[in-house]
């Protein structure tokens, strides 16, 4: 065996000193302003903020009923076992890439059993044995075609891992609102059957007075379509509740329990409300989505070294070690000692077009590479500005929108108790009635999209992986 080790070592160093054709990385300039986007609609920093990319989804959602929720579906959710899939096979195609680095070392062994009527050694019968081991067609990587090949599965593997994050930090969003919506459709209903009972009282009242001919039959007709209205939109949240369930049953891959279903919209905050107003753009980054472009940027990178290490030598090599002998027993014994050595080297002379088209296609990808990559970081600044956008206006929204029902409240009351006393038409209290479920709609939608929207901050900001 002490005869492989110049050979062995030759190699290594060959290998060790091989060039690499792919052009130096270059981190493409991020397409977006340095900071968050200025303006009335975006808020100013108030205090110590949290770090959503910091911050695990456990101490983000502080309602024990929705992180109940986001763990089952994190750990059944059949997209994200796709998702995990997907990086395995990623992981299993780097491997092999990588194994083409080394020489693939085989032992074989073989036996020739010979009759032939003439021989000189006083019989037609020989016996041949053979054991070797060595390698086969092992490819000297001097110009970094394979190694480039081995960097893009690395890459490719890299990117399916953070394609599996983003589809994490998706799902605990897409989870949290599907739960806001159930608990704003449990709300919508609550409202619409306290107001159906208020309305169909309202209704009977007329009809008494138009029995008495004090009221008109338009009055009658009025009353009714408000009660109606109200009938419809409880048979309309029940089964939008219905279908919330069903929603939160297909992402988190089995029945929700019960007690962690939300019966109305929480009075307090479901998470953390202290998130940053403000974020340099460097911090998308952090986004597994922008990750795992910018892993396929490196993958297209490493392809284009590895279609130009094509236009070179390509150098091989066969070598075994072993021994040989015309029996059995003497197989290993002194002197049986074989070797081969056969270096080979192929240079590509005509081929038609074939290597540059291959070049061109490399350095094709790895531009359109660049350019999804450019459009990841936009996108993720965009849904971060819209986020925070939304935030800067939300508290006032809400403030006005809360005063608006309380006033809409006390309006209803005032006139439907004028019109009890005789002293306001009816059309008053209709006009009143109809301002009052708008308005409870209105707050009711403004608190759903205040929480949708702490959602979609932490999201857009790279939190959820946690």
């Amino acid at each position: 065996m002490n005869k492989m080790k110049p050979f062995s070592a030759a190699a290594l160093a060959l290998t060790l000193a091989a060039c690499d054709m792919a052009p130096k990385y270059v981190r493409p300039a991020l397409p977006v302003p340095g900071g968050s986007p200025q303006g009335p609609a975006y808020p100013a920093g108030q205090g110590p903020a949290i770090v959503p990319a910091d911050t695990a989804w456990k101490d983000f959602f502080v309602d024990p009923r929705l992180a109940r929720v986001i763990e089952t579906s994190l750990a059944n959710n059949r997209d994200l076992r796709v998702a995990l899939a997907n990086v395995e096979q990623a992981r299993a195609q780097y491997r092999v890439r990588r194994a083409d680095i080394f020489p693939t070392v085989n032992a074989s062994g073989s036996a020739t059993y010979q009759d032939t009527p003439f021989s000189q050694v006083g019989t037609g019968r020989m016996d041949i044995y053979s054991a070797s081991v060595g390698v086969s067609a092992w490819e000297i990587d001097l110009f970094g075609r394979v190694r480039n090949l081995s960097r893009a599965a690395q890459e490719q593997y890299f990117a399916s891992v953070e394609n599996r994050n983003a589809a994490q930090t998706a799902l605990v969003a897409e989870v949290a609102n599907a739960w806001l919506a159930m608990a704003a459709d449990q709300e919508r209903l609550r409202i619409a059957r306290d107001l159906e009972k208020a309305f169909g009282q309202t209704l009977d009242l007329t009809k008494a007075r138009f029995a008495k001919g004090i009221a008109s039959e338009l009055e009658v007709r009025q009353a009714q379509t408000s009660h109606d209205r109200a009938r419809s939109d409880i048979a309309e949240a029940t089964t939008l509740v219905a279908q919330d369930q069903n929603a939160l049953n297909l992402l988190t891959g089995m029945t929700v329990a019960a007690e962690d279903l939300p019966a109305a919209m929480p009075d307090g905050d479901v998470t953390l409300s202290n998130l940053p107003a403000d974020l340099p753009s460097t911090a998308l980054l952090r986004r597994p989505d922008i990750m795992a472009a910018e892993h396929q940027l490196l993958a297209a990178n490493a392809n284009i070294g590895a279609a130009r290490a094509a236009f070179f030598p390509n150098i091989s090599l066969t070598a075994a070690f072993g021994t040989l002998s015309l029996g059995l027993s003497n197989l290993f014994k002194s002197g049986s000692d074989t070797w081969s050595v056969v270096p080979s080297a192929s240079l590509p002379i005509f081929d038609f077009g074939r290597n540059r088209g291959n070049l061109r296609y490399a350095r094709a990808t790895y531009d359109a590479m660049v350019a999804t990559y450019e459009k990841s970081v936009q996108a993720g600044f965009r849904e971060v500005a819209d986020a925070l956008a939304r935030r800067g206006t939300m508290t006032e929204q809400m403030e006005a929108q809360t005063s608006l029902r309380d006033a809409a409240r006390v309006s209803y009351r005032l006139s439907e108790a004028r019109f009890r006393a005789g002293v306001d038409p009816f059309l008053t209290t209709l006009d009143a009635q109809r301002t009052l479920y708008n308005a409870e709609q209105s707050l009711l939608a403004t608190r759903l999209a205040r929480a949708a929207n702490m959602v979609e901050l932490y999201r857009a900001m790279g939190g959820g992986l946690k």
